[in-house]
């Protein structure tokens, strides 16, 4: 079958995989042994990123893999409604038209919603086909679809049944932009610049004044009281006096909680309830004392009545000068005011963590509202119980124990969002009968007394439906078939930063509902960074796009360049250089197979083991049984970058650079042909997980019958006869190959030169070379001779070097290329020595070692090693070769 001579991804990749679509090969087989994955599912409005590129490729190797062994193989795939990102999305393209959500209305803005997701939301999922992705797109689930909306509703409304659902008055991170909560793991803090701000609070009687130190001045028009730490010297005296609030007139008092750290600012701080979650806690603990000092209660509720001075929009309320203001514009106008009238001592720079808006990057708003809440406690012991017991393996290990102490500390789970794209709670309110009630099914009224109901308005937290996916994707609630074979799950793999977010959640959930594990193993893969370390991001100019890779070098490349560099347990610095060596590697397999299509004859006949004979052939058929056994352990643990280098280094350096190569001298013999075939066989079907498009364009090629490569069995080791002896012979042949290649080299011999190698065994009992392989590293090193020599001449010079304890010569005969190569050497020596100096030199220069970053630092060292290396090598080079030309 004819092979055009140059490899092109983008004449064949479409191809297979309409192809393999189109044969259904994506769907489980029949088969007793059974493997699922559930894959993650990235929200609707998410495009590929380099993080998704290596997650959903590793889950691409290890089905394919395992389709291969013969499981029954399920990778189902889905996308994720994603509630306040697609909301986010589409409120900015409603806000181009300068409308809200509230001028349109909610029924008619979640109709706009379906309508962007119809035309916007598969984006991600052609995308994962063009990354070759065998996922089974007839299992495609969505967490919006109407049979997942009633697993959500069902376990809402068996979790409320159980008592686990409850309305509360909490602190919260309120979103102004997005006009929602989020829960403490939403939140994306960040280390910022600010201003931290002294303000005079004076006493009742005016006689002196307490400094308290806050970056939020403008949110001291809800203090209720001032806290200092009850062991701090300066304010003993003072604690239950009355201060004056600046501009309201109120007196507070001062009361003392070991909470407040007496290294900040003054000692003294502010106490907001309404506005601080810690203020809020301190309230708490101090609310009988408060209460006697201010005459009023200070129950949440009434906090939020009579202390809450920011509404919702983040705008200020309550107070007459700065009513309606944005906080930060009222910010600036109230430390104006405060300096006007001497109440502002002195301000200075600092350094704090502020929250933002996972989503749309707005700062957040501490804010006291009534939200739906899960009790955890109880939840929580399940899951706990299989982690510790080990039911689940976490790789790397090291983050099991994270996850359990994350699950050991849990708070109840904030799962209501005020927005209107999602799961819409099944609660339903009767103000006849003053209840909720819990429904999967509609209602319109009220059960009991039969009067009209009304449905609350939030959503569910996304990460509520999410929690629920690797069941309710097979079936759940319903005692589905596919429910029964694959769930649980064989393993998941994630990201480190939604392990508490998602995958305790989901064991959680797991063992709720399904009284078992959702998977067995979770992978939690490598970090993408950038070469330098740092975080890849398209907003900060640090972002790679995937598939612009894919549009340069083809999917196989992509895929195999990031699992080669997917070192289990460790940070990943991409690098494209990795790509580019796949893509080489993919043109490596393309001339390989080339090679052996034109030189095999039309009858070529399968291997038969018993004719195999020659040290050569006994060698490469052991290589391959050990390649086969090491990618197979190695996927089998999740190595893959192990499991990747194993196919690599068989196949280019073992298959193509030596045994190709050796075997053109037997071509036309048919052992050689049927070993060539063999070879090549299992190793695209050992490779095809990794780069699935090359091998199956070049299996389908093979004289070989069979649908697909991608549901031929996976290569058995045993097949094929471990022979030491061989291995053993031949390495000692490569040895002396790539010496007698370097002595030449150094000698500087053009290429028509063919010099006589001589070998000296000297009294070790070493197995003599055959004439086929001498005449074989005559052939490859470009000699003249190879002779094995009992003494050595002593009227002659030559260049030695040993393998083992055989000792090569290579007679020197003085020359002008010998002369050459050693002012060559000298002129390199010279260069190399001038540039370690300068790298020595910044080295030690105190102001690069202050100053420059850590892996620029570490990149200069590299390059020291290596100069200092090249410079030993170059200097014993020109010392054999000087010694050897006088």
């Amino acid at each position: 079958m004819s092979i055009p001579p140059r490899y092109d991804p983008f004449s064949i990749e479409e191809k297979w995989y309409k192809y393999w679509e189109e044969k259904g090969l994506f769907a489980p087989r029949e088969g007793e042994r059974r493997f699922s994955i559930t894959i993650p599912p990235p929200n609707i409005t998410g495009s590929l990123h380099m993080g998704h590129a290596l997650n959903y490729t590793l889950q691409d190797i290890i089905t394919r893999y395992k389709r291969m062994r013969g499981f029954s193989a399920l990778c189902l795939p889905g996308t994720d409604h994603a509630g306040i990102a697609t909301q986010y999305v589409v409120e900015r393209e409603l806000a181009k038209q300068k409308k809200t959500r509230f001028d349109i209305g909610r029924e008619a803005f979640v109709q706009l919603v379906w309508q962007w997701k119809e035309k916007y939301g598969d984006t991600i999922i052609k995308q994962f086909k063009r990354m070759g992705y065998s996922f089974d797109w007839s299992r495609l689930r969505f967490t919006l679809d109407e049979d997942y909306s009633r697993a959500v509703k069902t376990a809402f409304v068996r979790l409320y049944e159980r008592g686990l659902i409850y309305k509360g008055l909490r602190m919260v991170n309120w979103c102004p932009r997005c006009q929602t909560s989020l829960s403490d793991l939403e939140v994306d803090s960040r280390e910022e610049e600010t201003t931290l701000y002294y303000i005079k609070y004076p006493v009742d009687t005016g006689a002196f004044f307490i400094t308290v130190a806050t970056t939020r001045p403008e949110t001291m028009l809800g203090d209720v009281a001032i806290a200092v730490h009850p062991d701090d010297e300066r304010y003993k005296d003072w604690i239950g006096r009355m201060f004056v609030l600046p501009f309201t007139g109120r007196e507070i008092p001062l009361i003392a909680d070991p909470s407040v750290d007496p290294n900040f600012g003054t000692g003294a701080v502010k106490i907001t309830p309404a506005h601080d979650p810690n203020d809020f806690e301190i309230v708490m603990r101090h609310k009988d004392e408060l209460k006697a000092k201010l005459g009023h209660s200070l129950e949440p509720e009434n906090i939020l009545k009579k202390y809450t001075i920011m509404n919702k929009q983040g705008k200020i309320v309550k107070v007459k000068y700065f009513e309606g203001l944005d906080r930060f514009v009222a910010r600036e106008r109230i430390v104006k005011e405060l300096d006007k009238l001497a109440f502002l001592e002195k301000s200075e720079p600092y350094t704090t963590v502020i929250g933002h808006c996972y989503r749309c990057g707005t700062v957040l708003e501490p804010y006291l509202s009534e939200q739906w809440f899960l009790k955890m406690s109880e939840l929580v012991k399940p899951a706990i119980k299989v982690l510790e017991e080990g039911e689940i393996r976490i790789i790397p290990e090291k983050y099991t124990d994270m996850l359990l102490d994350w699950l050991r500390n849990i708070k109840d789970w904030c799962i209501s969002r005020q927005i209107w794209w999602g799961h819409q709670l099944p609660l339903y309110r009767c103000s006849s009968c003053n209840t909720y009630i819990a429904s999967v099914e509609k209602l319109t009224q009220c059960p009991k007394c039969g009067k009209k109901v009304k449905q609350e308005e939030d959503v569910l937290d996304t990460w509520f439906s999410s929690a629920l996916w690797p069941f309710a994707t097979l079936g759940w609630p319903d005692d589905t078939e596919d429910l029964r074979k694959y769930y649980p799950t064989d393993i998941l793999f994630t990201a480190r930063d939604i392990l508490y977010l998602w995958v305790g959640r989901m064991i959680i959930m797991g063992m709720e509902f399904m009284k078992d594990i959702p998977f067995e193993k979770v992978y939690v893969h490598p970090t993408v960074l950038t070469e330098e370390g740092k975080r890849m991001s398209k907003s900060l100019g640090t972002g790679i796009d995937p598939l612009e890779l894919v549009e340069k070098y083809g999917a196989d490349a992509v895929r195999f360049g990031l699992a080669v560099q997917s070192a289990t347990g460790q940070d990943l610095r991409f690098s494209t250089n990795r790509i580019e060596m796949a893509r080489a590697f993919c043109n490596k397999i393309w001339n390989a197979t080339r090679f052996v299509l034109l030189n095999l004859a039309p009858d070529v006949k399968p291997l038969d083991l018993n004719k195999v004979e020659n040290v050569f052939d006994r060698w490469i058929l052991s290589k391959l049984h050990r390649t086969i056994v090491g990618v197979t352990k190695n996927l089998d643990s999740y190595d893959f970058d192990s499991a990747s280098l194993a196919i690599y280094n068989f196949f280019w350096d073992d298959f193509c650079d030596w045994f190709i190569e050796i075997s053109k001298r037997r071509i036309n013999e048919e052992i050689v042909q049927s070993i060539l075939l063999e070879v090549l066989d299992s190793s695209l079907r050992l490779l095809h997980p990794f780069m699935p498009f090359v091998t199956e364009e070049l299996w389908q090629k093979l004289p070989i019958s069979g649908e697909s490569i991608s549901i031929a069995s996976w290569p058995e080791a045993d097949k094929y006869p471990l022979d030491e002896e061989a291995e053993k012979r031949v390495a000692f042949f490569q040895e002396i190959v790539k010496e007698a290649r370097s002595m030449r080299k150094m000698l500087g011999v053009g290429p028509r030169g063919k010099p006589e190698l001589l070998l000296y065994y000297g009294n070790q009992e070493r197995p003599l070379l055959e004439a086929e392989e001498k005449e074989l590293i005559k052939s490859l090193c470009t000699l003249g001779d190879v002779k094995v020599i009992k003494e050595v001449p002593e009227d002659k010079k030559f260049l030695k070097s040993r393998v083992g304890d055989v000792e090569l010569l290579l007679e020197v005969k003085k020359s002008e290329k010998l002369d050459e190569e050693i002012d060559r050497i000298k002129r390199e020596l010279e260069k190399v020595e001038e540039e370690l100096r300068k790298v020595e030199e910044r080295l030690k220069d105190e102001g690069f070692l202050t100053h420059a970053p850590k892996h620029i630092k570490e990149k200069q060292e590299a390059i020291r090693e290596e100069l200092l290396q090249k410079k030993r090598s170059l200097e014993e080079r020109l010392s054999l070769l000087s010694e050897a030309g006088e």
